[in-house]
This record gives structure tokens, C-alpha cells and sequence, in this order.
């Protein structure tokens, strides 16, 4: 699992993250700080926003879903402008994204006990006149609103976690049910620097808690 993989080249981060208490918020406060640490450093060109019309829930929609697999193609994969058949690409990896992400919510895919999808969202409005290929990318409609996911993230509940990130916690019987893992973190490269990564954990931890999740696992690769 990549978490913020267009943001981050430091070394990976195994970790294991008990909660609630405060260990969980501290980890995640300093992977906050390096991630920030490491922005600054960098010539990245970000919006601030008004994070009072940030919306971050569960989704369980498919046009909801499609806005998200768009933005994890958008955030997951460097593509040359000049590429032949650049579009027709990035929707066929959207696509593909699209239809396991159903699998993995819906619970067909049987390696995984539940599946939450996580988006953090803004109204079109507030972004239309910024960034066009992002409000045509990844928007979707709530409530007659029309809306942009900016971020996201899968909560999961899985039979067995990735090999290279288990670890010894909870050292509680029953153990496989009461860890979740975080994957396919991504934020919107227009929207960094905006707290929207933490607080889609925030969220993440409390969705976690309503499960009878003890632990949480995330790790951070190279890119």
C-alpha cells in the first residue's frame, strides 16, 4: 500500500498502530510532520482551501466510486502528455479500479471481510474555475450538488494483511478480525498541503473503531 505515493520518496514506514489511545495519533502526527517536512522542501504549487466545505465520508455509490478510482489513476500513475492514446489508458486503469473496487465494498472478494471506500469531497464550485481536468475527472453528484472527490482511501478488513506489514499486534486471540489495513491513500496533487491525508484517517480510525478494530496497519513506499 502506497500511502500518498505522489508526495512521498522517503523510506518505507512498517508499522503497527494500536488504538484508541495515543500512540495512534502520535504516529500519524508525525507522519503528518514528515510529509509536510518533505513538501516544503519541494517546488510543489498547491490551493489552499476552505476546509469548511470539505466533506469526508464513506461512500457507497458507484458514481462515487468512479470519481475515486479516477483520482487514484490520477494520483498513482505519471503520464507523458504527449503519450499516444493517453485518455483511452487512464480510463481502461480506472475502469479496472472501478470494477475491484466494487468487488472489494460489495463483499464478493472473498479475501476481504468488509471493505469501507473513504472520500473527502468539495463542491465544484469552489474548484471549476482552478482546475478543470480534476472536476472533470473525478465529480460526482450528492444531493442535486455536483462535487469533486479530492481524496481517498480504503479501510479493510481482510482475511490476512499483506505479508511484508504484519506484525505482532493485537496479541489477542482472534486476532485476524480485529486488524484492519489503509490502502490507496491519495489526495489531489492540486490540493496538498491542505490536511486532507489526516483527516481522511481521522476518519478512517473512527469508521476502524465501529468495526471493533484494534489495530490499524499503513505503511509508506518509496515511489
Amino acid at each position: 500500500m502506497t500511502i500518498l505515493s505522489s508526495l512521498c520518496s522517503f523510506p518505507p514506514i512498517h508499522s503497527s498502530y494500536p488504538f484508541p489511545n495515543s500512540a495512534l495519533t502520535c504516529s500519524i502526527s508525525n507522519l503528518r510532520t514528515q510529509i509536510q517536512s518533505y513538501a516544503c522542501s519541494t517546488n510543489i504549487c498547491t490551493q489552499k482551501i476552505d476546509t469548511s466545505l470539505i466533506t469526508i465520508a464513506e461512500s457507497f455509490y458507484d458514481d462515487e466510486f468512479w470519481a475515486a478510482s479516477s483520482l487514484r489513476v490520477r494520483s498513482f500513475n505519471q503520464f507523458r502528455p504527449d503519450t499516444f492514446g493517453l485518455q483511452d489508458h487512464a480510463k481502461y486503469l480506472a475502469e479496472r479500479e472501478f470494477e475491484a473496487l466494487k468487488e472489494r465494498v460489495s463483499g464478493k472478494n472473498k479475501a476481504f471481510r468488509r471493505v469501507s471506500c473513504i472520500n473527502a469531497s468539495l463542491p465544484m464550485s469552489h474548484l471549476s474555475s482552478l482546475y478543470d481536468d480534476l472536476c472533470s475527472s473525478c465529480k460526482y453528484s450528492a444531493s442535486g450538488e455536483d462535487r469533486v472527490v479530492v481524496g481517498s482511501l480504503d479501510l479493510n478488513q481482510c482475511l490476512s494483511l499483506p505479508d511484508e506489514i504484519v506484525g505482532m499486534k493485537p496479541e489477542v486471540s482472534g486476532a485476524d478480525t480485529t486488524r484492519a489495513y489503509l490502502s490507496n491513500v491519495c489526495v489531489a496533487r492540486e490540493l496538498h498541503r491542505n490536511g486532507l491525508a489526516y483527516e481522511l484517517l481521522e476518519k478512517s480510525k473512527s469508521v476502524a473503531r465501529n468495526w471493533g478494530i484494534t489495530d490499524l496497519y499503513v505503511h509508506v513506499a518509496v515511489d
